[in-house]
């Protein structure tokens, strides 16, 4: 058996993208890419494209303990992290614990719910923790939240503050599949209940070894630091925007690097890697000057790149 932590990670993407998200190969590698980053997905696309798929696909294929948040304008913070309850037998408050204490937690149209309840995510997501009634629980690990988001022009939709924002690693649409493929799948219907059946493809162990390979292997040399740095300094100043990418922003961006690097086969990030994941990570932590408010955040990221050359390696 090889001892290539890649090999069980690599099985996952083409299993999940040949078998049960055919044509959706991009967006199952970067969902795999998030947890290797310890980060959080973001699926901003309409309704019925497969987002809600991917999430469970992604959870019985690493057997991972899964919770799902239907958000609705009337969800309430509790609803997310759970609350204590009286038990009359033994005389005391019991805490319940809410969907947010699981490994994969699938916040489903997550711009639905009030912006309270939005917030009610925060801490988990950035510390893996949360405090209710003045007493703080540690959630498992791993722990990955992917939130699905229908475009704000829907009806009844809340926009994301961009505190909320910036907790997703990475953002990304799942997309129509290809002609053919969009044909079959109306042919056959949904594959939804196969995905119940699918067998753990990884342990939560072979997860944590390619996270510590990335961590402890895959370099970042000072010319990709700087490469990543320009890329991010750029948006700074940009007279479009009223905020470019923050610190946090280029951390993702050099995490994510990372993890493309090691799926590739590398011990070290090239421009390639960054380039990549330039998109995927930064459009949607860029807030837009209100009079720009129309104008594509990701048409902005491509500009910039081809301002700045990458260096050579």
């Amino acid at each position: 058996m090889s001892n290539d932590p890649r090999i069980p990670i690599l099985n996952v993407i083409e299993t999940l993208s040949d078998r049960y998200l055919k044509g959706k190969v991009k967006a199952v590698k970067l969902a795999m890419m998030t947890l290797l980053s310890g980060g959080h997905l973001l699926l901003e696309d309409i309704p019925g494209l497969g987002k809600t798929t991917l999430a469970l696909a992604l959870a019985h294929a690493l057997g991972l303990s899964f919770g799902r948040i239907q958000c609705t304008s009337d969800l309430l913070p509790s609803d997310i992290t759970g609350l204590s309850i009286y038990d009359r037998d033994r005389n005391q408050f019991r805490f319940m614990e809410g969907p947010v204490f699981n490994n994969l937690v699938l916040a489903d149209e997550i711009n639905r719910a009030m912006p309270k309840t939005q917030s009610a995510l925060l801490e988990a997501m950035e510390e893996h923790r949360v405090t209710i009634e003045g007493k703080t629980y540690r959630l498992p690990d791993p722990f990955m939240v992917i939130a699905t988001q229908n475009p704000v022009e829907q009806v009844g939709t809340y926009p994301l503050p961009e505190s909320q924002l910036d907790r997703f690693l990475i953002t990304t649409g799942i997309g129509y599949p290809p002609e053919a493929m969009e044909k079959k799948i109306i042919r056959t219907g949904s594959i939804r209940e196969g995905i119940r059946e699918i067998e753990p493809l990884l342990t939560i162990e072979q997860l944590q070894r390619a996270r510590q390979e990335i961590r402890e292997q895959v370099q970042l040399s000072e010319k990709i630091t700087e490469y990543i740095y320009r890329l991010v300094a750029v948006t700074r100043g940009h007279p479009m925007l009223l905020a470019g990418i923050s610190t946090r922003g280029a951390i993702s961006l050099a995490e994510t690097a990372r993890s493309h690097a090691f799926l590739a086969g590398r011990d070290h990030v090239i421009p390639e890697d960054v380039k990549d994941l330039y998109l995927a990570v930064c459009a949607h932590r860029l807030i837009l000057r209100p009079e720009n408010e129309a104008l594509d955040r990701k048409e902005i990221l491509l500009s910039l790149l081809e301002e700045n050359p990458a260096p050579l390696v």
